[in-house]
């Protein structure tokens, strides 16, 4: 019981700190500021409930959060990167714009370079249980530097009392999509899933991590309001949006006094909350996208190496160029944290119904033009403002999960998702080879065709074509086809070989001689190791006489270690794959059978 206390208990540190990103930090600075501690405490509040509750519901012992994360990452993979995108988007924008700049001017552009390293390297080599210790110490050290702050200003002439609340039209018009961001935010960061798998692997209580993590939470943010009290609203800075922001009083505040140690123990305590959020965002993504890319069927992980498709340093990058961008548009933080009430929260809301156990009805396109026209509505309610627009904002994106909200609550049932239109096959080419054997070789459609007419040298003993015919004719239609999607292949200098894994086929009824004979064969599945082909033998007088499928692997021509699907393949004869026939599942098989030879 004792080592179970003391594996969650430690875990509560970086779930914290982690949440404390550029949003949390200096959000609740600017609100303490513009609408009194009321207004805190209608921020602060539902941010601490929606951490404490993403821990309670997967910290029930029926669920199994690990199951879950891999059966949702991919389907909800776009969601993931644009909540980890926004969330370090906000907090480098945020760094710069209110304490680096102010405090040391173009400087900090370099700072802020070093910074994002450092948390890679940390992301790279630390695993998350080794990563909590390092922001268990940062805790530490940060409420240290920011007690220290805080008494400072707090010992220069008093800035004013702070009000109790300040009402007004955006004030009331963010309630709603307060409740809808911090409800639903956590089940967008890959960060905090990454902790309950770890936690509840490491035989942890996640409910007890994160109800203690959620409370430290909510100290960190009362931390933050009681240093932007004492500095006061003097140093609001005007945006581009003509609205004032409070975010930079603090670092304003510190310049306006004596007190320069306050302002570099207020900066320390800035970085390491920042770095806490970074280098988790570089692990979480870095332990998601590697499993989501080493499951992949797409065959362009062939032409790109998945280590670099994986990679988190993409993801920085596109956070870096957004907070650059906004930084230079002389924007507020606002605009980066909209996204998460509006453009993700129907996603989120479908992600957080499929954990509580409803079927998935989630559809991408459709949550994504309802957050577009959401994320409208939010800046146009929040520039004019009209609290009207700004509550339907955060309305609107969950207009996308009522479908799995209604079968959820027992009101309907699943709509099953209408098939894909086949796309218009391609033009006919046959292209006769031999008149005199009456053979014919192209395709028809997305169907490589070979024409025959068996002879008497086809048949057995008895007079019946010899059933290994059948498949010696297959053979023959997948070599031609092999030549003609790959007519540059060349057995002498090739770096691959392609091999037969498995061949089925099923005959119905038998051929006679001088009887015209087609054979089709397409490709019915790829994924980044596999190509499974289906064929059909058909009489011109009988019909269907036979059908099946085979499974290609390929091989390296030295030691015949299994590869991915060649890149010269892919282009030579997977584009005849049917469009939306899905890939079969692609696993790691756990020994494979000793294929013949092609």
């Amino acid at each position: 019981m004792r080592s179970n206390l003391s594996e969650s208990l430690t875990w509560s540190p970086t779930v914290a700190l982690s949440w404390l990103w550029g949003l949390g930090f200096f959000y609740a600075i600017h609100v303490v500021l513009a609408h009194g501690w009321m207004g805190f405490a209608a921020f602060a509040g539902p941010n601490a409930l929606g951490l404490f509750l993403f821990g309670w519901v997967l910290g029930d012992p029926r669920r199994d959060p690990a199951a879950i994360l891999r059966k949702a990452e991919g389907t909800y993979a776009g969601l993931f990167l644009l909540a980890q995108l926004f969330a370090v988007a906000i907090t480098l924008f945020a760094l710069y714009a209110y304490v680096g700049a102010p405090l040391f001017g173009e400087r900090a552009a370099g700072g802020l370079v070093g910074l994002v390293l450092v948390a890679a390297i940390l992301g790279h080599a630390l695993t998350l249980r080794r990563l909590r210790w390092v922001h268990a110490g940062g805790l530490v050290v940060g409420i240290g530097a920011g007690l220290f702050a805080w008494t400072g200003l707090a010992a220069a002439p008093p800035a004013g009392p702070t009000p109790w609340l300040v009402a007004d039209e955006r004030f009331f018009g963010l309630v709603a999509p307060t409740l809808v961001g911090f409800m639903l935010g956590p089940w967008t960061d890959l960060q905090h899933w990454q902790r309950v798998i770890e936690i509840r692997r490491g035989g942890g209580s996640v409910r007890l991590a994160y109800g203690v993590g959620a409370g430290l939470f909510l100290g960190l943010l009362t931390l933050n309001a009681l240093i932007a009290s004492a500095a006061g609203p003097a140093g609001a800075a005007t945006s581009a949006d003509g609205l004032l922001g409070y975010q930079p009083a603090v670092t304003a505040a510190v310049l306006s006094t004596a007190f320069e140690s306050a302002g570099t123990a207020f900066a320390l305590w800035a970085v390491i909350a920042a770095l806490s959020t970074i280098d988790s965002a570089y692990a979480a993504l870095r332990w998601s996208m590697g499993a989501v890319t080493a499951r992949s069927e797409s065959v362009l992980l062939t032409f790109v190496p998945p280590s670099l498709v994986a990679s988190p340093v993409w993801v920085l990058l596109g956070a870096g160029a957004l907070a650059a961008g906004v930084a230079a548009a002389d924007l507020s933080m606002i605009y980066l944290m909209l996204p998460f009430a509006t453009l993700l929260a129907g996603a989120a809301a479908c992600l957080l119904l499929e954990a509580l156990g409803a079927r998935r009805a989630y559809d991408p396109m459709l949550c994504a033009l309802l957050g577009a026209t959401a994320a409208l509505l939010a800046v146009a309610g929040y520039v004019t403002p009209n609290a009207g627009l700004l509550t339907l904002s955060a309305l609107v994106p969950l207009v996308g999960a009522l479908p799995m909200f209604s079968q959820f609550l027992g009101w309907s049932a699943p709509v099953p998702a209408a098939p894909v239109a086949a796309p218009e096959p391609v033009a006919t080419v046959i292209r006769v080879v031999n008149d005199n054997a009456a053979g014919a070789e192209g395709f028809e459609g997305r169907d490589f065709v070979i024409r025959l007419t068996p002879t008497y040298d086809d048949t057995n003993s008895v007079g019946n074509i010899y059933f290994a015919n059948y498949v010696r004719w297959v053979g023959k239609a997948r070599e031609l086809f092999f030549r003609h999607c790959v007519p540059d292949f060349d057995l002498a200098s090739t770096e691959f070989y392609i091999l037969t894994k498995s061949f089925q086929h099923d005959f119905r009824r038998e051929a006679r001689e001088f009887e015209p004979l087609t054979v089709r064969i397409r490709v019915k599945h790829a994924n980044r190791k596999f190509v499974t082909l289906e064929h059909e033998i058909h009489s011109v007088t009988q019909g269907l006489l036979g059908r099946g499928e085979q499974s290609l692997m390929f091989v390296d021509t030295r030691n015949y270690r299994p590869l991915d699907i060649p890149k010269s393949i892919v282009e030579g004869f997977l584009p005849y794959a049917p469009a939306g026939v899905a890939p079969a599942r692609w696993r790691e098989e756990p020994a494979l059978p000793q294929p013949m030879a092609s």
